[in-house]
């Protein structure tokens, strides 16, 4: 008897579990004759040969847009020669060498107008190291170029941000002899 109920036991579990492997429905079954009608919401571009055929034909300039530039010029100009009476301006240098070691700094300036002459590099002194710098650049993307040309050679090289001596600098403040006052007397000289 408890062989013959043990037997029926693990029948009907046997049957209950066959009927986990049988197939049913999937989530794909569900939404397989679902449709959707897009066509309101996607975008349309006229074809490319109507807008070949708008651009043939010459555009006018508006006198809008000739004030527009006219305002633009002055405020460059402006901006231009504000910046003349700046006597330092920001950039960025590629520094090649930085170091206390002066024979090491005049090996390393040597060694990179041997290999590269084509570009100007600049030595300084800054108590107490030195440093062997090229080029004045407005971006660091401007300096990439030499930074990857020196870095074969010079791995410890590196793109620095640096202040420049501007070139064309003039003196807002110029103060003409006949100006200039004795600081004893207050008298003009």
């Amino acid at each position: 008897m408890k062989r013959s109920s043990l037997g029926l036991i693990l029948l009907v579990i046997l049957m209950n579990s066959c009927a986990l492997f049988q197939k049913g429905v999937t989530k794909s079954d569900l939404y397989e004759g679902y449709e959707e009608d897009l066509s309101q919401s996607i975008i349309t571009f006229p074809s490319l040969e109507e807008q070949a055929a708008k651009n043939t034909e010459p555009e006018l300039i508006s006198t809008v847009d000739m004030a527009i530039d006219e305002d633009l010029e002055i405020a460059l100009n402006r901006f231009t020669e504000s910046n003349r009476g700046e006597l330092y301006w920001s950039g960025f240098t590629v520094l090649v060498y930085s170091g206390v070691d002066r024979d090491l700094a005049f090996k390393t300036r040597n060694d990179l107008f041997t290999l590269f002459p084509d570009i100007k590099s600049e030595m300084q002194y800054q108590q107490p190291r030195y440093l062997i710098k090229v080029g004045r650049f407005i971006n660091r993307i401007e300096a990439q170029a030499d930074y990857h040309k020196l870095k074969s050679e010079f791995p410890t090289a590196r793109i620095i941000q640096d202040r420049f001596q501007r070139e064309e600098y003039v003196n807002p403040d110029t103060i003409e002899n006949s100006e200039r006052q004795d600081k004893v007397t207050g008298n003009r000289l």
